[in-house]
């Protein structure tokens, strides 16, 4: 008689479970950022929009809008355009993940061996990439019609960072709603919903006191708000703590909220 010794699979350790996350994070990445380069268009009309948005405001209204800072109304509006089109980004986010998840696309994601996180964080980290490239862009469109940062080397690689971290707390928030409303046309109306009240009612293009007292009190109580003024101080130099610690709590508060729902939704989503 022969006896057979059962053979017990030991569990992949957690080093192994998160190397194997991170291999198809990365495979997921690569997997969105190949369809931007198979239609070009994308990326193209990605970048288009906010380059209208700094010549329309810096040359139709910008000689109607008085600000006191140094260099005029360019350096005023160029940290709030790279503000606004960090949060934009997340138009994308929301859009692709309600597209795949009509396709079924997500579907057959998660039915494949594959680390259940590897779907939103490799979307997260592809449109981080493309809204990186956006916003160097804009520098350089910035510099190009007169934006220069006064505080240095330093604090400009801080504003733009603090840009993307922004940009990357949106999309947790229009992951969430993408995958929760699951309609490509209903997604980028709630998009327009949220996200323009948020970026045009805040310091991001005019001076808050110019707006009415009503107006106000919501404009200098919210995140791009904060965000903005944390940017441009970074940018033009000035006090940066009290606006910086504001951001961060909201950041921190959007990404504590959002990303633990983003995830719930993605769960759900079938």
């Amino acid at each position: 008689m022969t006896a057979v010794a059962a053979v017990r699979v030991a569990e992949p350790g957690l080093l192994t479970r998160a190397r194997w996350s991170l291999s198809d994070t990365l495979a997921i990445t690569r997997r969105n950022m190949l369809v931007w380069m198979r239609v070009p268009a994308y990326i193209v009309f990605t970048v288009v929009q906010p380059v209208m948005f700094v010549l329309m405001f810096r040359y139709v209204f910008g000689g109607a809008i008085p600000v006191n800072v140094p260099g005029g109304y360019v350096s005023f509006l160029m940290p709030g355009i790279i503000g606004q089109t960090a949060a934009f980004a997340s138009f994308g986010t929301a859009i692709a993940l309600a597209m795949e998840l009509q396709k079924g696309v997500i579907d057959r994601l998660r039915s494949m061996p594959m680390a259940r996180s590897a779907v939103l964080a490799g979307r997260l980290v592809a449109d981080t990439a493309r809204m990186t490239l956006t916003i160097l862009i804009l520098v350089g469109i910035g510099y190009a019609v007169g934006f220069r940062f006064r505080g240095g080397v330093l604090p400009a690689i801080w504003m733009v960072l603090l840009a993307i971290v922004v940009g990357l707390a949106f999309c947790c928030v229009a992951a969430f709603t993408g995958l929760a409303i699951g309609d490509e046309e209903s997604v980028q109306a709630f998009g327009m919903i949220w996200l323009f009240p948020l970026t045009f009612v805040s310091s991001a293009f005019v001076p808050i006191p110019t707006m009415p007292g009503w107006l106000q009190a919501f404009a200098n109580n919210q995140p791009v708000t904060f965000a903005v003024n944390t940017m441009r101080a970074l940018a033009l130099g000035g006090p940066v703590e009290a606006n910086l610690l504001k951001t961060l709590a909201w950041l921190a508060g959007i990404f504590i909220v959002f990303a633990p729902l983003a995830v719930r939704a993605y769960k759900r989503a079938s």
